[in-house]
């Protein structure tokens, strides 16, 4: 399946090797796309996910074999002029990209008790701010690079539902679902297509046997989401089959009950 083949793919936030960046860095080259991806490990350590160093490298010589194209970068996207340094890097190695999907997250838990001003705003500078100012210098990049095509793809990873203790993570979230549609007729006219998934709870190296024993009946099919199947979307809507597909939340979670 290489219907990606020729065009340039960035991932942000690919950092451990179960985490569903890696995934879809997988899923995306095994079709065909050069690929860019971007990790923090900072946040794997201060977050408590168990610290992969050497895993950005191993990826790339991994993508490498499947016959592609690929580079990657530390960055940290709350920091300002990251989505610019990550663009720039992007086009001196790859040229200009048309596939971009927003996966790297900032999410710290935090209730109506502990939820402060300095935890709402490290989400937001991650999970909205970098996130956003890197889709802007896409688009405008994309509408330069490329203004008699129309296979622009901007693919958000976000998160909802009734978590008490994942405020700031909610609302930040809920800020991508809330721009995917205005968004979307924006950036139509320029040949781009805006949408949003939530996976729902994924089994990517977070989920101890307590929780798993917790949300597996919440699962009619069985078993929980894993990396892959939220990959698997992704390369739809990054390829040309999905080009009517616009300004859309899809939900892709084997029928959570948890909503």
């Amino acid at each position: 399946m290489n219907n990606l083949k020729g065009k340039v793919a960035i991932v942000t936030g690919a950092s451990r090797s179960k985490g569903i960046g890696a995934a879809i860095c997988r899923t995306l080259a095994s079709a065909g796309a050069d690929l860019f991806f971007t990790h923090w490990t900072a946040f794997d350590e201060k977050s408590g996910n168990r610290i992969e160093n050497e895993f950005p490298d191993a990826l790339c010589e991994e993508l490498k074999q499947m016959g592609v194209r690929v580079f990657h970068m530390e960055v940290d996207l709350s920091e300002d002029g990251s989505p610019r340094r990550i663009m720039e890097r992007v086009e001196e190695t790859l040229g200009t990209p048309s596939i971009l999907v927003n996966n790297a997250t900032f999410e710290s838990p935090a209730n109506f008790r502990t939820l402060n001003k300095d935890i709402m705003d490290k989400h937001y500078q991650v999970n909205n701010s970098g996130t956003l100012m890197l889709t802007m210098e896409f688009a405008k990049r994309y509408e330069k690079a490329f203004p008699e095509r129309k296979d622009g793809r901007i693919i958000n990873m976000v998160s909802k539902g009734p978590d008490p203790n994942n405020l700031a993570y909610i609302a930040s979230k809920g800020m991508l679902i809330a721009i995917t549609e205005p968004l979307s007729v924006g950036l139509a006219p320029i040949g781009i297509t805006v949408n949003s998934i939530d996976p729902g709870p994924t089994d990517s190296g977070w989920i101890n046997e307590e929780l798993r024993n917790h949300l597996l009946p919440m699962f009619p099919m069985g078993r929980l989401g894993q990396p892959e199947d939220a990959a698997k979307l992704i390369r739809f809507l990054a390829s040309d089959d999905s080009g009517w597909i616009t300004g859309q939340l899809i939900k892709s979670e084997g029928g959570f009950l948890g909503k």
